[in-house]
């Protein structure tokens, strides 16, 4: 069976367990997700499924997607990904459909997602650096400071930490328990936060 399901992140919470003990809990809207397309070995080179979520109108899809949602007589989908499977579980076809039936609570997930981005940052917020002495005069308060070497090796080595673009990059949270499954409402609720803001698009895979 598949292992993993493409959802949305609708935001956080918290819910109560039987003894009482507050959780700090995650909403994500997961799937249903239908397959579109099935990937073998033979003509792709690796075992994928190929699936959609999220309706959307006909006329916001190019022609070539157009075809390949009409071939299989399946209404267009938002977004497109791709799910790894083993040979095993090539039973599936196009029209399956994926949904929060293939998880169980206190499962252990692993969540990937994008995480925000926080546009271009300076040593401190990127990287936790110190600031410098605000006193006498000083002007280096919050640069970055020295970054060079020495004569031997007369550079500035690979990795060093600078300012630069901070977020928007993907991110995997392992190891997340899943609380509670709405199967009525297709939600999943992991303890703990999750990359990324509201209604992005996230993957949850067994761990």
């Amino acid at each position: 069976m598949v292992n993993a399901i493409y959802g949305k992140k609708i935001g956080s919470t918290q819910i109560f367990s039987d003894s009482g003990a507050a959780i700090y809990v995650t909403a994500i809207e997961a799937g249903p997700c239908t397959v579109v397309q099935v990937k073998d070995t033979v003509t792709d080179g690796y075992n994928a499924l190929k699936v959609g979520l999220g309706n959307v109108k006909n006329k916001h899809i190019n022609k070539p997607l157009s075809g390949v949602f009409a071939k299989n007589n399946l209404e267009p989908k938002k977004h497109l990904k791709e799910i790894r499977i083993d040979e095993s579980d090539a039973d599936y076809k196009a029209g399956d459909v994926i949904d929060v039936q293939i998880f169980n609570i206190g499962d252990k997930v692993k969540i990937t997602g994008i995480s925000r981005g926080r546009g271009f940052a300076g040593v401190i917020k990127r990287h936790n650096f110190h600031r410098g002495p605000v006193t006498h005069g000083s002007h280096s308060i919050r640069k970055t400071g020295s970054i060079g070497m020495c004569a031997t090796p007369s550079k500035v080595h690979k990795g060093k930490k600078m300012p630069g673009r901070m977020g928007g990059r993907q991110v995997t949270v392992p190891y997340t328990e899943i609380i509670d499954i709405i199967s009525d409402q297709n939600l999943i609720l992991v303890k703990g936060s999750v990359p990324g803001a509201k209604g992005n698009l996230v993957m949850l895979k067994k761990a």
